[in-house]
């Protein structure tokens, strides 16, 4: 099975490729740290007034700092962790299972030349990439 799932992610990869995809996480808790420690600071240091100010400096770069850096959605795919390897496998496997692939170039093949099973494994793909990664997904230009 390790080999099936080996080509299932390089099967998602090269579709998330050919897309030009790419994806960002939102890290609110580390925006929120850096909220919530500025805002502390600033009350140590002014007070009240320095609650506040420290609060919107700190909401300012906390937003600044989770704006979302995109990496292309191979580079996360490969990344993925054990759990979420097998989550992705499944959700591909429900669509390509009956096919019959000997090495992975053959299955990328027989994906590619069905239009429908392309984008049915491009949606589950991003379906997992936004339900499960929570991830915010846009096409590089």
């Amino acid at each position: 099975m390790a080999n099936l799932k080996d080509d299932i992610i390089k099967l998602c990869c090269e579709i998330s490729t050919n897309k030009r995809i790419k994806a960002a996480f939102k890290n609110s808790a580390k925006g929120a740290v850096v909220t919530g420690g500025t805002a502390f600071v600033g009350g140590l240091l002014g007070g009240p007034a320095g609650i506040a100010v420290g609060a919107v400096v700190g909401g300012a770069l906390g937003g600044w700092m989770t704006s979302g850096q995109f990496k292309p959605l191979p580079e996360i795919l490969m990344e993925l962790s054990h759990t979420q390897q097998e989550k992705l496998y499944s959700d591909v496997m429900a669509i390509v299972g009956t096919l019959k692939w000997t090495e992975v170039a053959q299955l990328i093949a027989q994906v590619n030349g069905n239009a429908s099973l392309h984008e049915q494994v491009l949606g589950a793909v991003l379906n997992f990439t936004k339900n499960q990664l929570k991830a915010d997904v846009r096409y590089e230009d």
